[in-house]
């Protein structure tokens, strides 16, 4: 059936079952930035996606290709990776926006060197990205935005079968733009942060215009620090609130992949 025969019988067409199963759970979870985090072990990730396949083998009645190695079979594989990868950016745009929001503030505040490696790449980011991408982790697990993730998994292997994966240029467009959403939302969270932030540089520029004598760098930056972060906690009802709505709206936007 799949061009490798090992002689096991029945024990073999549910193994090969599985390891189909788990190639489109695999790449969401890979593409997901809460799963797919450089400090989530690849054992972990695999164990997951295991058990969330046998469910699906259990749930769904999932065929592999009959001939798993042949061009047909890889162009079928490449289909199940597609619909999983598409599952898990989708996240991992929407988790972008805490940080680009952060980048933005904290460059304001004076604060651009203030860095960590981030989890999630490896690279360095903001330290107050990183506390942002922390909360919002927090609001996706409280709100049980990661089961129902999860579900639209399960769902998707309904609305695309084996083999009628395939996005159109539609749904890629819908994807590319969900991007505008992301910025939109960066812009709104760091929006009142910068507005405070606007209003002490005019007034330290003004003083420094008034008193020459004052020194410009040790008055602006201890002021846009301490005025940035009184604005953050000020804020943070607000952004905490954008933040549900982002997760809320990722949702909708990971449905609407599936949908046809």
């Amino acid at each position: 059936m799949i061009g490798l025969d090992f002689g096991f019988g029945a024990l073999e067409a549910e193994f090969w079952r599985l390891l189909f199963a788990m190639t489109r759970i695999g790449a969401a979870m890979i593409a997901a930035p809460l799963f797919g985090a450089g400090s989530v072990p690849p054992q972990v990730r695999v164990i997951v996606a295991g058990a969330i396949s046998v469910l699906i083998c259990s749930w769904t009645p999932l065929t592999p290709p009959e001939a798993l190695l042949s061009l047909e079979g890889m162009v079928i594989v490449a289909g199940e990776v597609l619909i999983g990868l598409a599952l898990g950016f989708v996240l991992q745009i929407a988790f972008a926006a805490p940080v680009m929001a952060a980048e933005v503030m904290g460059g304001s505040m004076g604060m651009g060197m203030a860095v960590a490696v981030d989890p999630n790449n490896g690279q360095q980011s903001p330290a107050l990205g990183q506390y942002f991408t922390v909360v919002l982790t927090l609001i996706f697990l409280a709100v049980g935005a990661h089961l129902q993730w999860i579900s639209l998994l399960l769902e998707s292997y309904r609305i695309f079968p084996p083999g009628e994966t395939w996005l159109g240029a539609e749904k890629s467009a819908d994807i590319a733009g969900f991007a505008a959403t992301m910025f939109l939302t960066a812009v709104t969270m760091a929006l009142p942060v910068s507005l405070v932030l606007l209003v002490v540089q005019i007034v330290t520029g003004v003083l420094s215009r008034s008193a020459p004598a004052l020194n410009l760098f040790a008055l602006g930056l201890p002021a846009g620090v301490l005025a940035g972060l009184a604005a953050l906690i000020a804020a943070l009802p607000i952004i905490s609130d954008q933040m549900v709505e982002l997760t809320g709206t990722a949702l909708t936007e990971a449905r609407s992949v599936l949908l046809p």
